[in-house]
This record gives C-alpha cells, structure tokens and sequence, in this order.
C-alpha cells in the first residue's frame, strides 16, 4: 500500500503527527504558548486557554502566507498595518493542521509569567482586534504579550539577523571588489599621465 506525500511530514506519518500532537495537548496548560510550525522559515503562534481552544492572531491565510506556510500575502517589512488577520479563539484541531506543535515557553526564565487565568484574560482581552504587520504586529507578538505583557518575536529577530549578516556581507564584498579594481584602474591612468607629460 502506498501512501500519499500529503500523509507524510518531514517524514512521519500523519497518525505519528497526531499521537504527538495530542501528547503536547495533554500536556498545556491554560496560558501555554503553543509553536505551529509551518515552514522551516515560520511558525503560526497561539496561546492555549483550556478545553482545546486557543487564541491566535489569525485569519486570511494566518496572516502572512498563502495558506500552504509560503509567506506572500500581507507580508510588509514597510511598516504598513494589513487588515487581512484578526485574534479569533478557534479549536486546537483547526488550528494545528498537519504541524507538529511545540509548547514553547520561551521566555518563562527570563521574565515573570502571571497565572495562567491572567494570561487568559489578556488574550480575550483583544478578541476581534485586527491589523497585522510581520515585523511589528504578528501572531507571536499577540501570543508573547499575552504571557510575558511584552511583545516580542523570535523569528523576526532571527530573520533581521541574518538580512544583517547578509547586507554586511555584501557590502564588505562590494568595499573589496572596489579596492580591489580601484587599484587596478589607478595604474594605467599613471602610465597614462607619465605618457602625455614626456611629450
């Protein structure tokens, strides 16, 4: 019997991704943040409020992808608000998809974390509250506010890290090939001018 690639992620088995799924839901507790992974590159976020809701930023294709964890719509690094994402409450099993959910705590050693009701009512706090910006305003942000009353994201920190890296790079390429050709260039205008001057 063969299986289709849609029963398969990273190589486990839908009914694997399920029995993990349901071992990490077992696990929450109201006020946990929960980690979607959707691509290598992103991860969906939510705050887990008990009886196997949650409360995310959402909507039209979780904000910033095209539904299949490709980020396309609604991305802005411009700092533009987009109206197309809403924090909705939605059931774990709608939200989670075929991703393998991580509880992901990050920050509980760092920061104070107030009881899982308050975190709760924070979260139900912004219920239908729209906008979402990748940079500013995503679904982690929602979800680590809600915790820690700071909003952070990881993943854009990681992302701006390596556009830094890379643009630092790049730029120091750019400064060497310069240097490089510029001293190349210098000697045939000497040439030039030692040329012109004996005449």
């Amino acid at each position: 019997m063969s299986a289709s690639v849609s029963q398969f992620r990273y190589g486990v088995s839908s009914e694997e991704v399920r029995r993990h799924n349901e071992t990490v839901l077992a696990d929450c507790e109201a006020g946990d943040l929960l980690e979607f992974p959707r691509s290598q590159a992103y991860s969906h976020w939510a705050v887990y409020i008990g009886d196997m809701r949650v409360i995310h930023l959402s909507g039209e294709n979780d904000g910033i992808s095209d539904g299949l964890g490709n980020p396309a719509k609604g991305a802005s690094i411009s700092g533009k608000m987009f109206e197309k994402a809403q924090i909705m409450e939605d059931l774990f099993w709608d939200v989670v998809g075929d991703s393998m959910v991580k509880k992901n705590n990050y920050q509980d050693g760092d920061r104070a974390v107030p009881s899982g009701r308050e975190i709760v009512a924070r979260a139900r706090s912004r219920l239908g509250e729209e906008g979402y910006n990748v940079l500013f305003k995503n679904c982690e942000h929602f979800a680590t506010w809600c915790r820690y009353g700071t909003e952070q994201s990881q993943q854009v920190n990681d992302a701006l890290w390596y556009v830094g890296v890379g643009t630092a790079f790049a730029a120091g390429t750019a400064l060497l090939a310069g240097w490089m050709l510029g001293d190349t260039q210098k000697e045939p205008r000497r040439t030039q001018k030692k040329q012109t001057s004996r005449r």
